[in-house]
């Protein structure tokens, strides 16, 4: 009898283990890229069809209460854009992530955790990077040196923090001259002042070159850009109750031909492979079901009309019992269609400025400054930062918000003064 517990437990340990092996690049893919994630388990195995849910009409598997929200694409969504005969983004850079620019295990680790930080410009948001480097040991220049190879990484310009620095990144690469390569510097240092340059010599060659240059850096990765399908859909039903529901009308079905015919240990363990992907399969519905009810419960504000609060990819990571990072590539990708729009899952996890105010809320307070400010007499910097910190009586500084700023597209004050004589 104990024999016969011990064999059952390990084969009960087989199978867990066997579907935590399928269920790792199953859950990290997206919706799109399911069929082409669970292939080599497929490819194989004898006795498994996989039927494609993904032909299908998009907005007849939508609620009604989704579609009469008039969804709107959020800042982030092209990211993942669907594409017919073309490698995403994300393909073209993880073929590069490795050897012989990202040779070790952490400069991998690094350059994964900047590629899920990329926005749908191809910018490099930079808001989690001190507990990323906290929580890998790792100090601010060693991560920055990694980060500066993808100056050699395709599209140029990618993981930039700006267009600036894009420029710079792209400079690297150009065939401009060692004569005109420091007024070029120069140059994208100022480029709102760009025509005080023109009497420069090698000005010229200058502008030939910097306007060769993408912008923004995954532009050929917009340009395709076609319609998102989200992993989940919340919505509020007629009770006024809010739902969360998973989109697995989209999800492949797996087919078992459990009645092959050959009675062979063979084709007896093929059909277990085939079950444990079933079960993997299954896993990745409910572990992103439980991110959605996770959501809803700490950014319920959000979906009735409110800001994103600040919640941090370790809360999720400590109520799943995994590695940040392994919950990090498991939002990549991914989105949520509620009433308010489609948003990437990202979007969701912010970084807390206090503990009660998430820099969403100061981002958007930021803007309706903007909107309603004097045209006359633009907020400075110093200005913005006083009212916000008015507002939401915390303490920051004002390079803080001028990096806000910059990431929202807001120019200076002076700029956005000369912006609004020309629109008179």
């Amino acid at each position: 009898m104990a024999q016969l517990r011990q064999t059952q437990t390990v084969e009960t340990k087989h199978k867990l283990s066997n579907t935590l092996r399928n269920w790792l690049p199953i859950l990290h893919a997206s919706l799109s890229d399911l069929n082409e994630a669970m292939s080599p388990f497929v490819e194989a195995n004898p006795v498994v069809e996989v039927e494609s849910g993904y032909e299908q009409d998009y907005e007849k598997k939508l609620p009604k209460k989704v579609l009469l929200g008039n969804i709107s694409n959020s800042r982030t969504e092209k990211i993942e854009a669907l594409t017919v005969g073309k490698k995403s983004l994300y393909d073209v850079l993880d073929e590069q992530l490795q050897a012989p620019l990202f040779p070790t295990p952490v400069s991998q680790k690094v350059a994964l955790f900047i590629v899920e930080n990329l926005d749908e410009n191809g910018y490099f948001e930079d808001d989690e990077v001190e507990s990323f480097c906290k929580e890998n040991k790792l100090s601010l220049a060693e991560f920055e040196k990694i980060r500066k190879r993808f100056i050699y990484v395709e599209p140029v310009g990618i993981a930039a923090k700006n267009l600036a620095e894009s420029f710079l990144f792209q400079l690297e690469n150009s065939d401009i001259t060692t004569q005109a390569y420091s007024l070029a510097v120069q140059i994208i240092q100022d480029l709102e002042n760009i025509h005080n340059y023109s009497n420069e010599e090698h000005f010229s060659e200058v502008m030939r070159v910097i306007s060769s240059f993408k912008n923004p850096p995954a532009i050929d990765y917009l340009e395709d850009s076609l319609e998102i399908i989200p992993d989940l859909m919340i919505y509020f039903d007629a009770d006024n109750n809010i739902e969360v529901k998973l989109n697995d009308a989209y999800y492949p079905t797996i087919h078992i031909d459990s009645n092959y015919g050959v009675e062979h240990e063979f084709i007896s363990q093929k059909i277990k492979e085939a079950k444990s992907l079933v079960d993997a399969l299954e896993m990745r519905k409910a572990t992103l079901y439980k991110v959605g009810l996770m959501i809803v419960e700490y950014q319920y504000d959000f979906f009735t009309g409110g800001s994103i609060m600040p919640l941090t990819l370790k809360t999720l990571a400590d109520e799943f019992g995994h590695n940040p990072s392994t919950i990090s590539r498991a939002i990549a990708n991914k989105y949520i269609a509620c009433d308010r729009g489609v948003f990437a899952m990202k979007e969701f996890f912010t970084t807390a400025i206090d503990e009660d105010v998430s820099n969403a809320a100061i981002k958007e307070f930021l803007v309706s400054l903007i909107k309603q400010e004097n045209r006359a007499k633009p907020l400075s910097d110093v200005k913005l930062l006083e009212l916000i910190q008015d507002k939401f009586k915390v303490k920051m500084v004002r390079r803080t918000i001028a990096k806000y700023r910059k990431q929202l597209n807001i120019a200076g004050s002076s700029e956005r003064k000369k912006l609004y004589q020309l629109e008179r």
